[in-house]
């Protein structure tokens, strides 16, 4: 009489932010290399992306509304990256700079605060496990140009919102982890490494390049599927030795 094998554990759902480009598309991509179920978010509607505009508040509610129909009723794993990089020049006018600064921290802190509280009520309400994946940045640390104390701040208030929800829900089974890039290279970074100078900035960097898509997705990648439950509360820099804690 031949034994029945196990069933396997059915694949997780992951909803990923900004997952039309460099590193939100690199974390997708991996995951679904490595068997997951992705629901992709980006700015605009596209095949197999839903479309929300995360600068609206009403947003980050349809977007999860919309994610959880597309996966079926169950999100296991979030990860948080979606975000805003623009300069906001200090000789700006008060209302441009208000405004820049707002846009900024709504879209790279307040959005990804509002689907981190859905998906930590959802695992509550369905007494499951669940993992939150924050992309942050080393400037949440150490700080970045004068031009960008809005980027800075919204990635500092991300770090402190993943370790309280580390803390807060780790019994319940609920996960947090984050990942603080240096540079890397996208067409953001891209950006503002040639408005900086270029290659000039790489001095700053022992490793003498800046990291790939692919290194941080796959940090993310271990981080949602892989990672040790001890391991809650953890960051994880990726900057090339430029910042080290």
């Amino acid at each position: 009489m031949t034994t029945p094998s196990p069933a396997s554990p059915p694949a997780p759902t992951v909803l990923v932010t900004g997952a039309t480009r460099g590193i939100g598309a690199a974390i997708a991509t991996a995951l679904e290399a490595r068997g997951a179920r992705v629901v992709r978010h980006g700015s605009r509607v596209g095949p197999g992306v839903i479309g929300a505009d995360l600068a609206d508040p009403q947003a980050p509610q349809a977007l999860w509304r919309d994610a959880l129909g597309a996966a079926g009723g169950t999100i296991d794993v979030l990860v948080n990256n979606a975000g805003l990089f623009a300069a906001n020049p200090l000789d700006a006018s008060d209302i441009a700079w208000l405004d820049a600064f707002e846009d900024t921290v709504r879209i790279n802190l307040t959005a990804a605060a509002q689907l981190s509280r859905f998906a930590v009520r959802h695992w509550q309400e369905r007494g499951f496990a669940g993992r939150c994946v924050h992309v942050a940045s080393r400037a949440g640390y150490r700080g970045d140009s004068p031009a960008h104390w809005h980027y800075a701040a919204a990635k500092g208030g991300m770090i402190a919102m993943h370790k309280t929800i580390a803390r807060g829900y780790a019994a319940q089974g609920i996960l947090s982890f984050a990942i603080t890039p240096g540079f890397t290279d996208t067409a953001m970074a891209g950006n503002y490494l040639a408005s900086r100078g270029g290659a000039g900035l790489l001095a700053d960097i022992p490793l003498g390049r800046v990291a790939t898509p692919d290194e941080i997705a796959t940090i993310a990648t271990f981080c949602a599927l892989d990672a040790p439950p001890s391991m809650t509360g953890t960051t994880i820099d990726a900057n090339g030795a430029s910042y080290v804690r």
